[in-house]
């Protein structure tokens, strides 16, 4: 019998946090949700991933000012101009010791076809794994799901075919990602990539919002909202048969909205009041 060949990259079995940020988030004033970031990497090195960027060095320069400033004194740049890049031993040597890294806006589809399942990626996972943080925002935020909302900024994304999805890295399962959620009028397509594939969670990300994802559960961090999609109890949609240009139908969904400090139990899919930021995600459930 012929023995199946091993990938060579591990799937995600994490014990570090994810934190997903819808965009745009506070860099001058409170800084609430960098500040959550700051904190949780302590004294680590940290790691700003400009991957999905075609300004990569303004970002890196922005970001690099105000997470010294705020007190982060181990910083390094990632940028990958091409695929070929992430298996380079200089380049993944950028990755030694992290604690954090951090992947900023841009095109989520930059991240996925540059990084996937490679060496840089697989290095991604192990401080995962190892207790790390993985962080992003906007394009860093959507890549994060199994699947990937992508496409055009249709005003009308209540019909059908106004919105793509692509693989994304699976760093969190189960959930499809959308950011600058209610500023760009997004639910519309939200509700129709979960229409596809009810038993996911769809998850909607304001602008200077942020969920902070461990221990099988989810708090919110910042000034906006996030939105849970729930279609498991669907009795009816026309997604699979209407043609592109027709308005989309989908009949009891569930929708959660959360503010700051709200708890979301990814397992029972329940939602509950949380308690401060500094707290970890899981208090109120040990």
């Amino acid at each position: 019998m012929a023995h199946r060949k091993k990938s060579p990259i591990k799937k995600p079995h994490a014990t570090g946090s994810l934190i997903i940020v819808g965009g745009r988030e506070d860099k001058e004033k409170e800084r609430r949700i960098l500040k959550v970031i700051v904190v949780r990497n302590g004294n680590g090195h940290m790691v700003i991933a400009t991957v999905a960027s075609a300004m990569a060095s303004d970002l890196w320069k922005e970001y690099k000012s105000v997470f010294t400033h705020m007190g982060v004194k181990h910083i390094s740049h990632l940028h990958v101009d091409q695929a070929e890049d992430a298996r380079d031993p200089d380049v993944i040597k950028i990755m030694d010791k992290a604690k954090t890294v951090f992947f900023t806006g841009g095109d989520q589809l930059k991240i996925t076809t540059k990084i996937g399942g490679t060496p840089i990626f697989q290095r991604m996972l192990e401080i995962y794994e190892s207790g790390g943080i993985i962080a992003g925002t906007s394009a860093g935020a959507s890549m994060m799901g199994e699947t990937m909302l992508v496409g055009s900024e249709a005003t009308e994304s209540h019909k059908v075919g106004n919105w793509m999805m692509a693989p994304g890295l699976g760093l969190v399962k189960n959930m499809i990602i959308d950011q600058h959620f209610a500023q760009r009028g997004r639910i519309g397509r939200l509700l129709g990539a979960v229409a596809l594939n009810p038993g996911v969670l769809g998850i909607g990300i304001d602008e200077d919002t942020a969920i902070i994802v461990e221990d099988g559960m989810f708090k919110v961090v910042g000034t906006n909202a996030v939105y849970v999609v729930d279609g498991t109890a669907v009795t009816y949609t026309n997604i699979s048969e209407a043609a592109a240009e027709k308005t989309m139908s989908m009949h009891n969904v569930k929708i959660h909205i959360l503010s700051c400090e709200e708890v979301f139990d990814l397992q029972t899919r329940t939602a509950s009041v949380g308690g401060r930021e500094d707290q970890p995600v899981g208090f109120l459930h040990r």
